[in-house]
């Protein structure tokens, strides 16, 4: 397992709470979840076997988090390594080994969840969390990288003919497949206030926080 250091210069601020994600659940209640839309017709002529993904749920997750108190007079820079809280892993049917055509489905995961998802063999646990911060504002902050994971089912389908061009969907197994695959990670830090918009990692390491 190969060990990346990420070493990025960031400041914390009182000020500094723009959410970078809205429009999720927050931490502590159900997760977001994407309607069903599978198409029912198709053209056996152009159509042939294809991977559906369905229930899909989008959850924050914080994977590694610091707290930090700044008091008055104490400016200035330093290095934190953050500590591991939790992972993500992409799986297909509770393995990791990803194949092509586990790919593509991620592929469709993301047209339906409007962002990009690891498509790859891949996990947050082959990473240490590595940063530098110029501490600016007295405040107890949480410093803290995160991703949002997506989980689902999937089913396979294969267009069954009605005709010379017209055919239907009929899903080929009695027993959806399972996956899990997670966004690009992001760090950053939070304050205590003000609250930051429920669903979004930052507003899952804020309520990490705690005696603000």
């Amino acid at each position: 397992m190969t060990t990346t250091r990420w070493t990025r210069r960031r400041t914390l601020a009182a000020s500094a709470t723009t959410a970078i994600a809205v429009g999720l659940l927050g931490l502590g209640t159900a997760p977001a979840a994407h309607a069903d839309t599978l198409p029912t017709l198709c053209n056996p002529t152009v159509d042939h076997t294809v991977t559906e993904p369905l229930n899909l749920q989008i959850t924050p997750l914080v994977t590694d988090f610091l707290i930090y108190n700044v008091t008055p007079g104490s400016v200035g820079q330093h290095s934190d390594v953050l500590n591991r809280v939790s992972s993500a892993t992409t799986t297909v049917d509770n393995r990791t080994e990803i194949t092509a055509g586990a790919s593509a489905l991620f592929a469709k995961v993301e047209v339906k969840v409007g962002f990009s998802v690891q498509k790859t063999t891949s996990s947050t646990v082959s990473q240490t969390v590595s940063d530098t911060w110029t501490l600016k504002d007295p405040g107890r902050y949480g410093l803290y990288r995160g991703t949002r994971v997506v989980s689902g089912q999937y089913v396979n389908r294969i267009c069954a003919q009605t005709g010379p061009t017209t055919g239907v969907w009929v899903t080929t197994s009695s027993t959806p497949g399972t996956f899990t695959t997670y966004e690009a990670p992001e760090i950053g830090s939070v304050g205590c206030a003000p609250a930051e918009p429920a669903g979004t990692v930052r507003r899952a390491a804020q309520l990490l926080l705690s005696s603000c």
